[in-house]
Formats: C-alpha cells, structure tokens, sequence
C-alpha cells in the first residue's frame, strides 16, 4: 500500500509554464526528451455507487506514449494499470493543505479482461476520461525535490500539472512555479469536471476530447 500526497494547480498559460521548468532545469521522467503519454481511464463503481460512497475510486488506466514511434523514439509500450484508492485520509497536513490518500496499483495484460471481471462482479465503468500527461523530475542534484513527480496534464477542461511526492517538497516547487497554497487544488478530475459542466450549464457525461490534439 502507497501513502499519494498530491496537489493540482490550474496552467492559464502552458508556454509560460513550460518556460518556469525550464529555468528550474527540469527534465523527462522518461528518456532524455519529454514523452507524451495518451490516458484513458475509466472508473468503476457498483449501481447504487456504493464506492464513491465510501469515498473509494477503482480504475482501469491505458496509458500509450503518444510521442513519435516507439521504434523510431524508443518510447515505452501501451501499459494498463488497475488503481484503488481509499477515502482521502487528509487534506490539511503538518505542512499544509494537501490530498492524501492510500493507494493500490497493479499492472494488468488487459483492459478488456478486467472490465469484464468487474462486470461479473456486478460493477460498471459509469465514468471516462482522457489525458494527455507529461511527466518531469527536478535534477538529482536538487536533494529536496527527491520522490516529487511534475506532471503535466493536458484535459478535455483545460491544463493543470499535478505534484506528487513530499509535502515539503510539494510546497516548494509550487512556490518556485509560481503559485501559492491558495492557488492547490485537492479535487480529483472527475469534480473539476463536474464544477465545468455547471459553469458552462451542460449536462455532464465524459470527460473526453471532442478530436483528439
């Protein structure tokens, strides 16, 4: 079992962002050139939604590297990953305002497969929604940044960059980038989602690309 600490911070500007990392001297997480990764999450729930009841998300994830060919770039192969988190034990830690949440991960042969083995349990996929992630480390030479995951998102509602890793260090990079504390937020994807369709006055379904970019 994973203990996630993690944050959202919304991007009005990408190019702006990109350029803070720069300056930050960030690097791929993968390779030496940044690798877009296309993700297709569905969650699972029971029909009366017995698990977001209880606070707990089951997902299936595809993630497949979207930059250049795999055989040209080198770039990983699809993967799929089966997720479990359990209600948010915290988000007001020691060191500030922060989700935490207990995590399961598992990779898996197939999305298929198990979607049907859920199915069998009695559980349908009853929400989509797609990505496209760019992961980033700070050099190793920056001792404090250890164990922080940058990741940058690019959503159907607009781009965010989740930091992932210490609390300390969360804050730290936050500050560097340029926000402040008031600027985390601690909702998932699906409730950003939710709060866009209610501003926007439309009814929610998926969270998914109208054409793909």
């Amino acid at each position: 079992m994973a203990r996630e600490t993690e944050i959202k911070l919304r991007i009005p500007d990408r190019k702006l962002f990109l350029r803070a990392l720069r300056k930050l001297h960030a690097r791929a997480a993968r390779g030496s050139a940044p690798v877009r990764v296309h993700e297709f999450n569905v969650i699972f729930d029971t029909p009366d939604g017995g698990l977001a009841k209880h606070g707990q998300l089951l997902r299936i994830r595809t993630e497949t590297p979207r930059q250049g060919s795999r055989k040209k770039r080198g770039a990983p192969p699809a993967r799929v990953i089966c997720t479990f988190k359990s209600p948010v034990a915290s988000v007001v830690d020691a060191a500030g305002p922060h989700k935490v949440r207990e995590e399961r991960e598992v990779e898996v042969a197939s999305a298929e497969l198990l979607t049907r083995i859920f199915e069998g349990l009695g559980l349908r996929g009853w929400f989509r929604y797609e990505k496209y992630r760019t992961t980033y480390l700070l050099p190793a030479a920056v001792r404090w940044a250890r164990g922080l995951l940058i990741e940058l998102d690019e959503t159907p509602i607009g781009t965010f960059v989740e930091l992932e890793g210490p609390a300390a260090a969360i804050d730290r990079a936050a500050a560097l980038l340029g926000y402040s504390r008031r600027d985390y937020l601690l909702t998932n994807y699906l409730q950003l989602y939710l709060d866009d369709c209610r501003r926007r006055g439309q009814p929610p379904r998926d969270m998914l690309f109208a054409k793909r970019p």
